[in-house]
Parts: structure tokens; C-alpha cells; sequence
């Protein structure tokens, strides 16, 4: 059973496929999107940054209620992202466990690019409680 404090950590190195694929897939085709930069680089999407962390609540079966973030700095195809999350809630009430995380996901020079944090539950059931 997780236990409040613990922490995960993901990593990713995001392609310009997967940006292009996203683009389509969210009808999200701003130029910084789809557009090379003089270095061949796009610009990833703030939401396709956002799938690092629900990456760790997707292995806990967690269901959001609530999601915050903060964009902070451009992520761009071919940088490593490392995002590490922290479990801030774990309370079981019955028939579901409250849960509540916070993350920073930081770029190759060590800077912030998001923040943020979530709540939901998780269904008893999961193999978690």
C-alpha cells in the first residue's frame, strides 16, 4: 500500500511524432506545435506534458476529481523531462481510498518547466488498498 511521502519518478523524451500526433489528436495545431524551430524542434503541449504525471496515478488506478497546472517554461521534442511525484494524501474512507498528489517535472538544465497537483480516489479493489 503506497503511504503518504512516497515518491515516483518518470521520465520522457518527447518525439515530434508524438507532438504531431497530438496536434491532430487535439485539433491543438499552433505554429510552436507544428512548425520547426531553426533547431528542428517543436514545442510539446502543455496537456501532452501533463500525461508524466497521470503516467503514476494511471498505476494506481487513481480516478481525478481535480488537476492543477502550471506551465512554467517551454518543453521542446528532444529534451528529457524527469517529473517526480509525491503522495500527499492517502486516506481510506470505506469503499475508497482519498488520495492527493503534487509534482515538478524539471528539463535537462535542472529548471522547472510544470508544476502542479491532483485529487480523486482510488476504488477499493485496485490491489493498492
Amino acid at each position: 500500500m503506497p503511504n503518504v511521502g512516497d515518491r515516483r519518478i518518470v521520465e520522457h523524451v518527447f518525439t515530434v511524432e508524438e507532438v504531431r500526433s497530438y496536434a491532430a489528436l487535439s485539433g491543438d495545431r499552433g505554429a510552436q506545435h507544428v512548425v520547426p524551430d531553426s533547431a528542428g524542434r517543436l514545442m510539446v503541449h502543455g496537456l501532452l506534458l501533463g500525461t508524466l504525471p497521470t503516467t503514476v496515478g494511471g498505476a494506481f488506478s487513481f480516478l481525478a476529481r481535480e488537476i492543477s497546472f502550471e506551465f512554467l517554461a517551454p518543453v521542446w521534442t528532444g529534451e528529457r523531462v524527469r517529473c517526480e511525484v509525491q503522495l500527499t494524501r492517502w486516506e481510506d474512507i470505506g469503499e475508497r481510498v482519498r488520495v492527493a498528489a503534487e509534482w515538478s517535472c524539471r528539463n535537462p538544465d535542472d529548471v522547472t518547466v510544470m508544476r502542479g497537483q491532483a485529487s480523486g480516489i482510488v476504488r477499493k479493489g485496485t490491489g493498492l488498498e
